[in-house]
């Protein structure tokens, strides 16, 4: 049975340099939990992360032995604002809201998302679990880049990001988005991976 991996197919959008890049990101589908407050000390931010990561891996064991396919489970992507977004910094994350994702293969489905739900219930008591959602999310046109770092210290690079958009003539669309391609029980904070992306539109549209 051959083992799917999309960060190896969507290498372009899971594995970009580390120059600012344009790129056309597709709708996917995600398993979603929402929430607010700063994620280094939230629990409820801990507590979304476990049930995203138990009910993608029942997803994973219940499509290889129903379509008989086998894939690599995702990693862990963010959505972070604030209303108003003129104060999202990184010394007030306690304003935070944030989407905490996993993306999904083709190969899930509405139906079997609610019974890996169930199935994840019955043998662990999660507290977010009931917070859970199968969506599909489309960016579109967006700047994205890899920034290797810890995580406190991504806010040049994010205004590195955000220079360039004005700098072109785009301006900012949605929401930050990061997706973080490395174990942080794991790995050093100085070679912790991070896609950083944010859509945009044309200025004055």
């Amino acid at each position: 049975m051959e083992k799917i991996d999309l960060k190896k197919e969507l290498k372009h959008l899971y594995n970009p340099p580390k120059e600012i890049a344009l790129v056309d990101v597709p709708e996917m589908n995600f398993l979603m939990i929402d929430g607010t407050g700063d994620p280094n000390t939230s629990q409820d931010y801990k507590d979304a992360i476990e049930s995203l990561y138990a009910v993608s891996y029942t997803l994973k064991f219940m499509v290889k032995e129903e379509k008989a396919v086998d894939y690599v489970v995702m990693p862990l992507e963010g959505l972070w604002w604030t209303e108003p977004m003129s104060q999202f910094t990184m010394e007030n994350k306690d304003m935070w809201q944030w989407t905490a994702m996993i993306m999904q293969p083709e190969y899930v489905t509405e139906e079997l998302f609610n019974r890996a739900v169930e199935q994840v219930q019955i043998k662990k008591n999660l507290p977010s679990l009931s917070k859970i959602k199968f969506k599909s999310l489309y960016e579109g046109l967006s700047t994205q880049l890899m920034y290797i770092g810890p995580y406190s210290a991504e806010g040049p690079t994010i205004e590195k990001l955000h220079n360039f958009i004005e700098e072109n003539g785009y301006e900012l669309r949605g929401k930050h988005h990061e997706i973080y391609l490395s174990d942080p029980r794991r790995s050093a904070p100085e070679k912790l991976k991070t896609v950083i992306r944010q859509p945009v539109m044309s200025a004055g549209l």
